[in-house]
């Protein structure tokens, strides 16, 4: 289903003061996790426990911005009752929505509590209309996050064939794009997103100086070599360097973020409901200038969409908060689809 409509921004907050960033600067909806493996951004230091995302919530909605509680890792066996209690929490904070990617979670949200609005993960893999209706059907899911995967033509297709809500990303860190089903962190160290939910857990991070030369390993496996004056990122197994075939380049994935604010009108026109900025576990200080930039673009192209362009300090400022310094339009940008 289709409809031209003004769309919404939906941001991350890794802490309360991403939160209030995210809120002061222009955010509809603010994303956030709690304190344990429930939550795909399950970093020492991250996230919010029952005190601060009260306080976070209250903020959020005195300023009529909505919360949802992002519970997108799959529970593991033994732990179920950890997952149930996270749903629990929810409910009881007084979230607009909760992200869920597992459907017994699904079943367990929309029996207990079906008033709590469900959005399904980006975790859930959903790239068609059929899956994400099924979704529907069963657990009464009102919105769906889509995988990076689909070429702009095959967002439109998705949209076209369903009255769920689609989100979309627009902007931040981009991974080999198979989310909910990566094992190389798992491979690696044992711990996956997934389940974990942490992509190269710190534990696992070694970073070794040798004379001129930084090394970085993960769980001792060699997955980066930097020369003194390079800048590095945090390493995960996708973005390191190796040799092959004699030659050391990105084998897998170069580090790059997803900017797709060119594409705002084609995707306002083809009925995008939200469009969604990761980095829950960058600053308040990328949450705050992330949000004032697309907040700006969204007004702007809501205002005159055919006259739409995005401004040269726009991108000038977001080319500066992303990973390895580049963007890219991702798959949208498959020209053969």
């Amino acid at each position: 289903m289709t409809a031209t409509r003004k769309l919404e921004l939906v941001c991350p907050a890794g802490a309360l003061p991403s939160l209030k960033a995210a809120v002061d600067n222009g955010a509809d909806w603010v994303y956030f996790g709690l304190r344990d493996d429930t939550n795909a951004r399950n970093f020492a230091g991250l996230n919010f426990d029952s005190r601060s995302a009260r306080e976070g919530i209250r903020y959020a909605h005195d300023r009529d911005v909505k919360t949802v509680l992002a519970i997108n890792t799959f529970p593991q066996a033994g732990a179920w009752e950890r997952w149930e209690r996270a749903i629990d929490a929810a409910a009881d904070l007084g979230v607009d929505a909760v992200i869920l990617a597992d459907p017994g979670l699904m079943r367990y949200a929309a029996r207990k509590y079906p008033d709590l609005g469900l959005q399904l993960s980006v975790q859930g893999s959903a790239t068609n209309h059929e899956a994400i209706n099924l979704y529907r059907d069963h657990f009464g899911v009102r919105r769906a996050v889509l995988p990076r995967v689909l070429s702009i033509r095959q967002v439109e297709q998705v949209i076209r064939n369903t009255d769920v809500e689609i989100e979309v990303f627009g902007f931040g860190s981009l991974c080999v794009m198979v989310e909910g089903r990566c094992a190389l962190s798992s491979f690696a160290t044992g711990q996956s997103p997934n389940t974990f939910g942490a992509c190269s857990p710190a534990s696992a991070v070694r970073w070794e100086p040798r004379g001129d030369r930084m090394d970085v390993r993960l769980n001792g496996i060699l997955i980066d070599r930097y020369a003194a004056d390079e800048n590095a990122g945090y390493p995960t197994l996708c973005k390191g360097r190796f040799d092959v075939g004699g030659e050391t380049y990105y084998a897998i994935e170069e580090p790059s973020s997803l900017n797709a604010l060119e594409l705002l009108p084609q995707l306002a026109a083809m009925g995008v409901a939200a469009i969604k900025i990761e980095g829950r576990q960058r600053s308040p200080a990328y949450v705050a200038d992330v949000t004032r930039i697309w907040r700006a673009a969204i007004d702007e192209c809501s205002a005159n969409a055919p006259r739409f362009s995005a401004r040269p300090q726009w991108k000038a400022g977001l080319t500066r908060l992303t990973e390895g310094q580049q963007v890219t339009l991702g798959a949208y940008n498959r020209k053969w689809k």
